[in-house]
């Protein structure tokens, strides 16, 4: 959403804050410190954390592409409120067609990366990656329904926004500020989520060997 995301009207530095971290899904300094709760290095024979892995590195390529159409449309949100202060209506009805295109696209690669971070989770991993990746889940799964919002918003705009209805514009208008504000709740939530993994993946690193 979800050849453009990143996006949208609301993400600003909340969503830069976020993906970067959701990016860092693994590293290796993670996996050769983390053990299975029997003791057992995550390379033994019954444990596949390092196959698991694999997966999440591919769903990483997902995520680096939402953040390409983050970085190369960011300013949509911007010139949508500058449009909406003009009430601008054409302006405002194809900036806010271009968001929801933007979203669509971000969203199918947002599902990709989290199918495969559930298939990685179905895996027989040690206790530690398991919960990493649940985390890591939670925090994509709480992203995706942000934009959500935001693509229910723009739609809304592209579709109703019309300056000449004060009654329409109002409604209009009073929608967006809902969604916005349930945009950057779910970020929020999205957030702590991320960093409870970044959390567990320090402490992990920090754990001595056995």
């Amino acid at each position: 959403n979800y050849a453009k995301l990143g996006i949208m009207i609301g993400i600003g530095k909340k969503f830069r804050r976020v993906f970067p971290a959701v990016l860092m899904l693994v590293c290796g300094s993670f996996l050769a410190t983390c053990k299975s709760s029997g003791g057992v290095d995550i390379l033994g024979p019954s444990d596949e954390t390092a196959d698991a892995a694999a997966i999440v590195i591919d769903a990483n390529k997902d995520l680096k592409a939402i953040k390409a159409l983050y970085e190369k449309n960011e300013t949509k949100r911007e010139d949508l409120k500058k449009a909406m202060s003009e009430d601008n209506a054409t302006e405002v009805k194809k900036i806010a067609d271009d968001v929801v295109y933007i979203i669509n696209d971000g969203v199918e690669y947002g599902k990709g990366a989290l199918d495969k971070i559930e298939k990685a989770r179905e895996m027989n991993v040690n206790s530690d990656y398991a919960e990493y990746l649940r985390l890591k889940a939670d925090a994509l799964q709480k992203q995706m329904e942000a934009f959500e919002q935001y693509r229910q918003a723009a739609i809304k705009l592209r579709n109703d926004y019309d300056p000449k209805n004060a009654r329409v514009r109002d409604a209009v208008k009073a929608d967006f500020k809902d969604r916005s504000d349930k945009f950057s709740e779910k970020m929020d939530k999205a957030r702590n989520s991320s960093n409870e993994a970044n959390e567990l993946a320090k402490e992990v690193m920090r754990k001595p060997p056995e």
